[in-house]
């Protein structure tokens, strides 16, 4: 192995894979970039580049001066802006996915990582226990995008061999990165209202039942199927995987065996009719052949991490501490 470049790394993955990496390659043989000036809060060991994956020749000089040899692609536009703004999410998406792939392949890139999502699903996916094969017509451009990136990654790896791999994420929950506008975010910010002792209004309703999955696990995972045998894989970057699956109102019910005196209400928004297209359950049976799938968490167990964190950084930040 030679030098890593990982896209996208100040998001709520790259955050995390970036330290994980450097951990176990070594800060010499990473690269972080994102299209953002560098933040010395989160990288300060490591080369830092600012790079738009949207620029084909930025890309593709990068690759090539740098002598990259594995890519973790991790630079998108998630759900709800990608619904705000559709244009900027097919330009970093899909434009930016065909960049980083073709000049991998001009590069001789040994590896790409890429996550899909679960946005790929839609309405006429079915909603409990959903296999890798299935019906793909997602209705957000966030969705669409990310169809096309699997078509790609199918395409790069039949018609060059490029070794390209990636996993459909559920819903991503981490203490470390604060929510955002995204679907799912809404469990992120209920632990972030409970722990600051405050009442949540949550934008899905409660009953609103989704794929989901703990951080550690997330990184845990990817970093399995990027070791894992080539040989052994049946598909490029459309494995399901999933921890567990929840709705607002059981989340609500973990975080009060910690935290009793939490409450939440209900005020669905627009989120809540892009939730109702993507499955409650994935079938993550694939991923456990192929290359051993196996979360740790369950709901309890992240619930209690989620909020021990939370409140250690919740006392650092007062100040005078």
């Amino acid at each position: 192995m030679g030098t890593i470049l990982v896209t996208g790394s100040l998001g709520q993955i790259g955050t995390e894979l970036v330290p994980l990496l450097v951990k176990k390659f070594g800060p010499s043989r990473v690269i972080a970039s994102d299209v953002k000036p560098p933040d010395s809060d989160v990288f300060h060991d490591i080369e830092y580049i600012t790079m738009d994956v949207t620029d084909r020749e930025m890309v593709a000089s990068t690759m090539k001066d740098r002598s990259i040899t594995d890519v973790f692609h991790m630079a998108g536009i998630l759900s709800a802006l990608g619904e705000r703004n559709p244009e900027l999410a097919f330009m970093v998406n899909s434009v930016g996915t065909f960049n980083v792939l073709n000049s991998a392949v001009k590069a001789g890139v040994n590896r790409v990582m890429i996550p899909s999502t679960i946005g790929v699903f839609g309405k006429d996916t079915p909603r409990d226990n959903v296999p890798v094969v299935t019906v793909t017509r997602p209705a957000t451009m966030y969705g669409v995008t990310k169809v096309n990136a699997e078509l790609l990654a199918s395409y790069f790896r039949n018609k060059f061999g490029l070794d390209v791999r990636g996993v459909r994420y559920p819903g991503i929950v981490s203490y470390k990165t604060p929510p955002s506008a995204g679907t799912t975010d809404y469990a992120v910010d209920m632990y972030y209202h409970a722990v600051a002792g405050k009442s949540y209004e949550c934008y899905l309703k409660e009953d609103a039942a989704l794929p989901m999955m703990y951080m550690p696990d997330a990184l845990d995972s990817l970093m399995k199927l990027y070791s894992a045998d080539g040989e052994k894989l049946r598909y490029t970057i459309e494995y399901n995987i999933s921890a567990f699956s929840f709705d607002p109102a059981t989340l609500a019910s973990a975080i009060r065996r910690v935290i009793p005196e939490f409450r939440v209400t209900y005020r669905p928004d627009y989120r809540q009719s892009i939730a109702e297209t993507w499955p409650r359950s994935l079938d993550s049976t694939d991923a456990k052949i192929d290359w051993g799938f196996s979360p740790a968490y369950d709901i309890d167990a992240m619930t209690e991490d989620m909020i021990e964190n939370l409140k250690e950084m919740h006392v650092r930040n007062q100040p005078g501490l």
